[in-house]
């Protein structure tokens, strides 16, 4: 009988390690993701002319990340000022199901590559909706955060103050 309720015992206190495990890497997870990505939920402002008004903090790396949306797809967009177009990694263009158009060549931080020409319909940060962007399909990147570059950005006034970005709609 003692040994029968020690056994109970050492799995009980067993399962009780693999839970609390299990706990800390869900919340270590969420705390991870957070700091990648701070502006996961964004709040939607607007100004006093009606203008849609979105307010984004800057990362631990210093980038501005941000959740929105391709074609009212959930996507990451990672602000990039220095990209002209949206360039869609070719496996997120893939399950947003965005098309194909004609490969051409592109000049980026890692020199020459090919990419292909898309277009879309709508991309949204927030309250902000912007419609009939020029994108690239780039084949030769991983991950799954989309650089917006100036063709959605050139769209919006931006303004940055210490470690927040504040995009306004025209």
């Amino acid at each position: 009988m003692a040994d029968s309720s020690q056994r109970i015992g050492k799995h009980m206190l067993y399962a009780m390690w693999i839970l609390i495990f299990i706990v800390l890497a869900y919340f270590s997870d969420s705390f991870l993701n957070q700091q990648d990505n701070p502006n996961q939920k964004i709040a939607n402002q607007y100004d006093e002319e009606g203008k849609a008004v979105v307010i984004l903090k800057r990362n631990r790396q210093g980038h501005y990340v941000t959740t929105g949306k391709i074609n009212g797809q959930k996507v990451t967009f990672l602000l990039d000022t220095g990209a002209t177009m949206v360039s869609v990694p070719e496996k997120v263009a893939t399950q947003l199901q965005l098309p194909k158009g004609a490969r051409h060549g592109i000049n980026t931080a890692n020199g020459f590559a090919y990419a292909y020409r898309s277009r879309l319909d709508t991309v949204e940060i927030g309250a902000i909706k912007v419609t009939n962007i020029s994108a690239s399909i780039n084949p030769n990147v991983g991950g799954k955060e989309i650089l917006l570059g100036m063709s959605v950005l050139k769209h919006l006034e931006f303004t940055q103050r210490g470690n927040t970005l504040t995009l306004r709609q025209y």
